[in-house]
């Protein structure tokens, strides 16, 4: 077990001359602070002091050095622009702070890729330059604070520390006892990041202007033609899913100021919102049809935006609805939510693509492409009633990877089939699975991971209160961070020994290690020269303090039991 313990590294006088030479720990404090005033301000309804903090971050040295952060570590980074620029070196990353200047700034068009969708349709993206997704990212700091604070309650998508899974719990609060709402509106928005109005959003959004306008009206670039974008925010920038979000908010509170507070109430109206996908709960089947569709269809006619008519109907619980890959629906007067049956066949779909595409793999290869994707749809629904859907998944997926080993080996019998790559395992039959040799001579057996293993957990819902910006929730917000990250964790088990012995934090700038900093798992004796896979010798790292640690031939020591925590560099 790690113990907590402090590093003293001897910054450098004076401003940062090169990218590591930057104080990530001072970077994150500013920006957090000036954050936390752009918030208070919101929260008081001082606009005109809201814009002049934010003009204050937005210059800023280290909100700039966060922007080019976020943008050079994400899944996006090795993903090029119109431009084909990549910022994949430490000068590169310096040099594109220098020249994040909002004066002269002038957006390129964006390249317009397509990404299949569940349904054989395909999703438009529209990916902006290096560049430009920094500056998104910069403004995005600036704007974060106001779009978590005035976000409706009840809304889970592309915000801080909420999840698919915080909108189920929100539902099963809403749909779950003998008197509550029995009928539901499932609602559809049609292309919702396509055709949102560009004024509405200029006239709304409290971020500049001038920048985003220059971003809306940027273009797009598709076969080798410049088309204009006259409506809608691209899926792909970094700041459209919290413009998205931002142009939908008030429907949940500007909804129940409409109709009433107590008439909501007492009509148990209650608005569940993850993205552009919502369902509205209510005891009244008129009420939904007569009064709350049509108010809707006019706040979202406001935004350049309407419902799918073919997609949007009002249903009694009973019969039961899919919302977020996931149905939900009453069996005599008891809410069961289960794994829909169209996302379970995507899912499958894409499993038995896997196996056919991988006919000459070895079988500890196509173990190792299939559990990721297994794993992490069975962690998607432990918090719901997946018992069945597991088994039934199980049992598919056995029957698809049977027919690849038999085609593997036409000539061979059965039986001999089933001995070369099914075995038995902890009292399982047909288990497939594998035994190698590691290097130390040990045979290490590796199996395909059993869906139905994974136990039924529920999901501990966020508050619909929680305002990440907010001083007087940090304590509950460090809790939640804790928890999520051992929930993400718990299937690797040294590496969450690591992070609760480190309480969390980066052992270099001890800033929060959370899902969307990442990590990397250090050896403070490298390997190369004799270290060892133990605990004592690793440590959990930032991946920019990783870098930053070699570059500046920095080395992390683990102290003495009664050394009181002292580290040697």
């Amino acid at each position: 077990m790690l113990e907590h313990s402090q590093m003293a590294v001897s910054a450098p006088s004076g401003a940062p001359q090169q990218w590591h030479d930057i104080d990530w720990c001072r970077v994150q404090r500013n920006v957090r602070a000036m954050q936390l005033r752009i918030a208070k301000a919101c929260r008081e309804g001082d606009w005109r002091r809201v814009k002049a903090l934010q003009r204050m971050l937005t210059r800023s040295p280290s909100a700039r050095y966060l922007a080019v952060r976020r943008v050079t570590e994400n899944q996006g980074k090795r993903t090029a622009g119109v431009d084909r620029v990549l910022w994949d070196t430490p000068d590169a990353k310096w040099k594109a702070v220098d020249g994040m200047k909002r004066h002269g700034y002038k957006p390129r068009p964006l390249r317009r890729v397509f990404i299949p969708k569940s349904n054989g349709k395909e999703r438009p993206l529209g990916i902006p330059t290096m560049a430009d997704r920094a500056m998104q990212a910069l403004h995005l700091l600036a704007l974060a604070p106001i779009a978590e604070t005035t976000g409706d309650p009840n809304s889970y998508g592309f915000r801080i520390e909420r999840s698919t899974a915080d909108a189920m719990g929100q539902l099963f609060v809403c749909l779950s006892k003998k008197l509550s709402a029995k009928w539901v509106l499932e609602a559809d928005i049609k292309g919702c990041f396509d055709h949102i109005n560009h004024d509405w959003l200029i006239n709304n959004v409290p971020t500049d202007k001038v920048i985003l306008r220059k971003w809306l009206k940027a273009g797009v670039i598709h076969k080798g033609q410049l088309q204009a974008t006259d409506a809608g925010t691209p899926q792909g920038g970094i700041i459209s899913p919290t413009l998205a979000n931002m142009t939908l908010d008030g429907l949940e509170t500007q909804l129940k100021q409409h109709l009433g507070v107590t008439k909501a109430k007492k009509l148990k109206i209650n608005v569940v919102r993850y993205a552009d996908d919502f369902v509205i709960t209510s005891d009244s089947k008129e009420v939904l049809e007569n009064e709350v569709r049509p108010w809707i269809e006019h706040f979202l006619a406001v935004r350049g935006l309407q419902l799918s008519p073919e997609k949007t109907h009002v249903i009694h619980i009973e019969k039961g609805f899919d919302f977020l890959g996931w149905n939900f629906r009453k069996y005599d007067g008891k809410l069961l939510i289960k794994p829909s049956k169209k996302n379970a066949k995507a899912f499958y779909r894409k499993v038995k693509e896997v196996i056919s595409t991988n006919k000459a793999v070895s079988q500890e290869d196509l173990i190792h492409l299939l559990n990721p994707m297994l794993r992490g749809w069975a962690l998607y629904h432990q918090p719901v009633v997946a018992k069945k859907a597991y088994s039934r998944m199980d049992f598919q997926i056995f029957q698809a990877i049977w027919r690849w080993a038999r085609r593997r080996h036409s000539n061979k019998s059965l039986d001999w089939i089933r001995k070369k790559y099914f075995q038995t395992v902890d009292g399982r039959n047909w288990v497939f699975c594998t035994t190698l040799l590691t290097e130390a001579g040990d045979k290490r057996a590796i199996r395909l991971y059993t869906l139905e293993d994974t136990p039924i957990e529920r999901h501990r819902k966020i508050s619909g209160e929680y305002n990440p910006f907010d001083p007087e929730m940090e304590e509950m917000g460090e809790k939640l961070r804790m928890s999520r990250m051992f929930g993400k964790l718990k299937y690797r088990k040294q590496v969450s020994t690591l992070f609760q012995s480190q309480q969390g934090l980066c052992l270099l700038c001890k800033n929060p290690i959370t899902r969307e900093t990442g990590w990397h798992d250090h050896h403070i004796i490298y390997r190369s020269q004799g270290g060892g896979d133990s605990l004592n010798n690793r440590v959990l790292l930032h991946p920019i303090c990783h870098q930053q640690l070699h570059a500046r031939g920095l080395t992390v020591c683990k102290p003495a039991p009664d050394s009181g925590g002292s580290i040697k560099t």
